[in-house]
């Protein structure tokens, strides 16, 4: 049975007490469970195992919340980040701040506390700590008690989870470039810093000098490429 990463779910809120924070509550734990409740029903691993979601214990609001968060996702294989929110929430108290997961965060657009200042803000956050981040905002408002995902944000949901768990699966992983060294054309070239640092992968490369090698001294599996020609 092979383990699949999983994606994280991080409802983070406005952690100031005495009735602001209370008042969110409710709604930001829904918004997290509707986004899991979403991938698990639309989002497949590549032999169809439907993605598992792991929502954090609680909400978000401040660092120590946050670091209890990593360290269920740390121990629950999680791959990939959503960050969502019903309102304004303090900037890197809340962040996700784990250099290898791929990030979004959508920010409810609501007629109360919308999301949306948080979501500009802890972009700008992410940028400026060098952790690439993919923002989601609706186009259309909504009420504070409506907990469904309009059409164009489960969209995007859905275009962020597929292309995150892709990455996630890769993590690991050893990519070979075959015969892109001989010609030296540009756009074969593989750039090891991006796979190494952000995908998380192995680089190896053989050039094509090496596979002719093999072929004049007969290097390989001759029955195989006699399949292969055939």
């Amino acid at each position: 049975m092979n383990k699949y990463p999983k994606i994280g779910i991080r409802p983070t809120i406005d952690g100031r007490q005495g009735g602001v924070r209370e008042s969110l509550e409710e709604k930001t734990m829904n918004l997290a469970k509707a986004v899991a409740d979403l991938i698990a029903k639309n989002v497949r691993h590549g032999d169809g195992t439907p993605v598992e979601c792991v929502i954090a214990d609680t909400t978000i609001g401040r660092v120590a919340e946050a670091a209890a968060c990593a360290e269920k996702f740390e121990r629950e294989g999680v791959g990939a980040t959503i960050t969502v929110t019903s309102c304004w929430c303090y900037g890197s108290e809340t962040m996700d701040m784990n250099p290898y997961w791929p990030k979004a965060v959508w920010g409810f657009n609501g007629t109360e506390r919308p999301g949306a200042v948080y979501l500009a803000a802890v972009l700008a956050g992410h940028a400026q700590k060098g952790l690439p981040a993919f923002g989601i905002y609706g186009h259309d408002v909504q009420d504070i008690d409506d907990n469904t995902i309009p059409a164009d944000v489960a969209e995007k949901l859905l275009r962020f989870a597929r292309a995150a768990m892709a990455v996630a699966t890769m993590r690991g992983k050893s990519y070979l470039s075959m015969g892109s060294m001989c010609m030296g054309i540009a756009g074969s070239i593989v750039d090891p810093d991006f796979f190494q640092e952000y995908l998380g992968m192995r680089n190896e490369s053989v050039d094509e000098t090496e596979i002719l090698r093999r072929m004049e001294e007969g290097i390989y599996d001759h029955e195989e490429y006699a399949r292969a020609m055939e």
